[in-house]
């Protein structure tokens, strides 16, 4: 197991490829991930959102923390989501997992019909029954319709094995009031997602930043996370800027559909879309295209940098 803190600093969300039937392409993932470990990312989070797990059937995403596994052979965290409808499908999702030799678990409280605030606490102490590995609470509201309470993030930090939560962008941008709230209320690791506010959000203290674009361009990333642990802020802004435009493509097509657009740009894997989700059409990738040829250059630079 790996000894680094999972939930600290830049854990980078790869795609996970696989075809339109779903079927994961492990040599694939691996390469994808070999260049995560190669750039010294804090963390790996598997089967996140923009690694489509809510479309992959138990057995793709057993056999895509397996392959995850053998890559990564210990040298990065590798964080796996669990994530199901059901409570007896997430624990035996995390007992897969624990027993692959993944280092810990990402739960989102998946939903059809909207959980109270207890049905959620029952469903994250169950999984934590499940399997014994250090868990982050996935609040994600933009896919699950869930938001957690304060007071349910308390109760749920008082689980053992609770250590971390992964938190959507404030709606009133108060990062440094959101963080002063929590800590006084949780012991929890606080990181966040939506790769557009994350230059805010670590230069505010946040321990973690969940990253979409650390998972294919991870040196870009870390380069702005290490900016922004140091107090770099001029640094960060500048490199915030750079991003600025593949935000915008974000916020417009969905970050998913971006990456996979990304994933053939860059040639990295084939990956396909899961239906019913569509590719992006020509102009859009001729957009998303346009917006991250600058970060091609930026992440080659780095890595030459690193070899020096």
């Amino acid at each position: 197991m790996s000894v680094a803190s999972p939930f600290h600093g830049l854990s980078a969300f790869p795609p996970t490829p696989a075809d339109r039937d779903g079927r994961v392409d492990t040599e694939a993932l691996g390469r994808l991930l070999e260049r995560l470990c190669d750039a010294g990312v804090a963390s790996i989070g598997l089967l996140g959102s923009t690694g489509i797990y809510a479309f992959l059937t138990r057995e793709d995403r057993r056999r895509a923390v397996e392959a995850a596994v053998e890559c990564v052979r210990g040298r990065i965290p590798l964080v796996v989501g669990v994530g199901a409808l059901r409570t007896d499908h997430a624990r035996s999702l995390a007992r897969d997992a624990e027993a692959a030799g993944a280092d810990a678990l990402l739960l989102a409280p998946v939903s059809y019909t909207p959980l109270t605030q207890e049905e959620a606490y029952q469903h994250f102490l169950a999984v934590t029954e499940a399997a014994k590995l250090p868990l982050c609470i996935y609040n994600n509201p933009g896919t699950t319709h869930f938001t957690f309470s304060r007071d349910l993030l308390q109760r749920l930090s008082d689980i053992e094995t609770i250590r971390a939560v992964k938190m959507p962008l404030p709606a009133d941008g108060d990062f440094e009031g959101e963080l002063a709230a929590l800590r006084e209320k949780t012991r929890l690791a606080i990181g966040y997602s939506g790769d557009w506010g994350a230059a805010e959000a670590l230069l505010s203290g946040a321990d973690a930043w969940y990253s979409v674009i650390g998972g294919l361009l991870p040196r870009v990333a870390l380069a702005l996370t290490k900016a922004a642990i140091a107090g770099e802020d001029g640094e960060v802004r500048r490199l915030d800027g750079l991003l600025d435009p593949l935000w915008q493509t974000f916020k417009a097509f969905g970050s998913l559909r971006v990456v996979y657009a990304l994933v053939d740009l860059l040639s990295l894997a084939r990956a396909e879309l899961p239906r019913p989700l569509l590719p992006l059409g020509p102009m859009d990738r001729q957009r998303v295209l346009e917006a991250v040829e600058p970060l091609i250059a930026l992440e080659s630079e780095l890595k030459a940098y690193s070899l020096l």
